[in-house]
């Protein structure tokens, strides 16, 4: 493939999911700078084997490649801060155009405890849980960036949601 149109083609299949990108390594690394610098490598990455993709749909395999160059930064760091050991005790409206103030400062609140219970989800329940409902993600696309089968990315998502509902104090079932 020429140059130019390799470049043609990384842009147009590529680069328009930078944004999901960064949001994805920002999750998984709990840092935005190293999500930054995991991103750069990762694009770097993506184009040096573009070739080797053969595809329409770039989403799911430049999201593979941001976790994958997640999980190496990762894995630098000392084993104990890479993952999470899951414990089941601690991981346990009408449209209104114009919120009053008391409504908006109750939304930030509630997004902020939404953000801040997915961000304590054990790493294999967040990223799935992000590449689903933030990224809008299906099972197949989840599985192929994952490297899982897609029960097992079923079987996440359900736990992870769980570990959600609990964190934000939902009653049990």
């Amino acid at each position: 493939m020429a140059d130019d149109e390799k470049c043609r083609r990384f842009e147009r299949l590529i680069v328009p999911h930078l944004d999901a990108a960064f949001d994805l390594a920002k999750w998984l690394m709990r840092d935005a700078t190293a999500a930054e610098e995991v991103v750069q490598e990762a694009y770097l990455r993506a184009y040096r084997f573009f070739d080797s993709f053969h595809g329409d749909e770039g989403r799911a395999w430049v999201l593979a490649i941001v976790r994958n160059t997640c999980f190496s930064a990762l894995d630098k760091e000392p084993p104990a801060s890479r993952f999470e050991t899951f414990d089941e005790v601690v991981h346990g409206g009408a449209y209104d155009p114009m919120p009053s103030a008391e409504d908006a400062a109750l939304a930030r609140e509630s997004a902020a405890q939404v953000r801040k219970a997915v961000a304590a989800l054990p790493l294999e329940f967040r990223e799935t849980v992000v590449l689903r409902e933030l990224h809008d993600l299906s099972y197949k696309e989840i599985a192929a960036v994952t490297d899982a089968p897609i029960g097992t990315v079923m079987s996440r998502l359900a736990r992870g949601r769980l570990l959600l509902a609990r964190a934000l104090g939902a009653p049990p079932d």
